[in-house]
């Protein structure tokens, strides 16, 4: 994209909103595939996400932070919320009245994607040591691609809290993996 998106303009404009959704779709999918192993619950926390940009787009500001680092911190929420759900089980109906929206291919291109992400499963599994502190600010950063600036705007937290917390999230990993990840601040 040549300038950057009006994102307040996402919720009242069909084709900003189909402009960011297509620029921003790929990462949305790889996020959501990291988290979740069933290609249903895939679909509908993609369609979840979409849907609360649309509803927070007026509440942009570009002077707090980029729309990739507003996006991640939504798409964390929206996953979080939907963890919280299915721990108490209250959406179960719905999840699986939605399993007959999808056909055949998407179901096998979803399928795909989330065994692409098994090895990120993986490694999800190997940070659960890790406090829940840095081990957010781990996966914005070494999985999902964040800078740190944009990880601590998508936690709420200061770009110094985010860089001591992930600096010690490594010291705490040399151990498990050979080269520590790299960052951008």
């Amino acid at each position: 994209m040549d300038s950057p998106p009006d994102v307040p303009a996402i919720g009242r404009d069909p084709d900003a909103f189909e402009a960011f959704y297509r620029e921003h779709l790929p990462w949305v999918r790889r996020f959501v595939a990291r988290r979740v192993d069933d290609p249903h619950t895939a679909a509908d926390l993609t369609a979840d996400i979409f849907l609360a940009v649309v509803d927070s787009a007026s509440g942009y500001r570009s002077s707090v932070g980029t729309p990739a680092a507003w996006l991640a911190g939504i798409a964390r929420n929206v996953v979080a919320d939907h963890v919280r759900r299915r721990v108490r089980e209250v959406r179960a109906h719905h999840r699986l009245s939605g399993r007959a929206l999808l056909d055949d291919q998407s179901m096998e291109r979803l399928s795909d994607r989330i065994d692409g992400e098994r090895m990120t499963r993986e490694l999800y599994r190997s940070l659960a040591d890790l406090p829940v502190s840095q081990r957010t600010v781990v996966e914005l950063v070494a999985v999902d691609g964040l800078s740190l600036t944009e990880a601590a705007l998508a936690l709420s937290i200061s770009p110094g809290n985010a860089r001591v917390r992930y600096h010690r999230a490594r010291a705490r990993l040399q151990h498990v993996l050979p080269n520590p990840f790299e960052v951008t601040t």
